[in-house]
């Protein structure tokens, strides 16, 4: 990695319009996943995120059953703009899929009896840390993602395409690849409103 943290914390973006191109190997896509998985900070050391990656014919698989499944609930005469949103993600080179291991949180309830209502959340901290670490990742070597939540309408279909085990839960998917065009301006809200500092 060549920019400084801040510098990629500053520059992570949401990309919607992407193309079936990568700046890095798939090697070193699968580097990155890995090494986020491995590193990612969890409540207890629990290490319960899960993580698959899909490239090419099986990234285009789970858009398409995407669609699919959509197409079952959206009324046709609203499903263009669907049809349209989805088709950006397809177009894309990869999908990251995100899961946490509820036998994880599960264990951790039993074992940590006077904690088991914050596992859950925990769980969750976590997730979102290890969602952060893949995106600014990839976005610092050049890939545009951005994140997407078509769990629980899809969760049994990619548990059965892809052999999922039953006790990981989809939290979240990634749809990543070269940007083609720039990332939407962003309004930021006053910091005098959402940070206090006390000396």
């Amino acid at each position: 990695m060549s920019k400084n943290f801040m510098t990629a914390v500053k520059e992570r973006r949401t990309r919607y319009a992407l193309s079936k191109e990568s700046t890095i190997s798939d090697a070193q896509i699968e580097e990155i996943v890995k090494q986020a998985a491995e590193y990612a900070p969890t409540a207890f050391n629990s290490q319960g995120g899960r993580i698959v990656l899909l490239l090419g014919e099986q990234h285009d698989k789970l858009w398409d059953m995407t669609m699919e499944t959509l197409r079952k609930i959206v009324p046709a005469e609203n499903f263009a703009p669907t049809k349209e949103k989805i088709n950006s993600f397809r177009n894309g080179y990869g999908t990251v899929l995100f899961f946490e291991d509820q036998s994880v949180v599960k264990g951790l309830q039993e074992k940590f009896g006077l904690y088991a209502e914050n596992f859950p959340i925990w769980s969750l901290e976590s997730s979102g840390l290890l969602q952060y670490i893949v995106w600014t990742a990839l976005d610092e070597a050049g890939l545009g993602a951005s994140l997407q939540h078509y769990n629980p309408l899809i969760d049994a279909e990619v548990q059965k395409t892809w052999n999922i085990p039953s006790e990981w839960k989809l939290l979240g998917q990634m749809p990543f690849g070269r940007p083609t065009a720039p990332a939407a301006e962003k309004q930021y809200l006053p910091l005098d409103n959402r940070v206090k500092i006390f000396k």
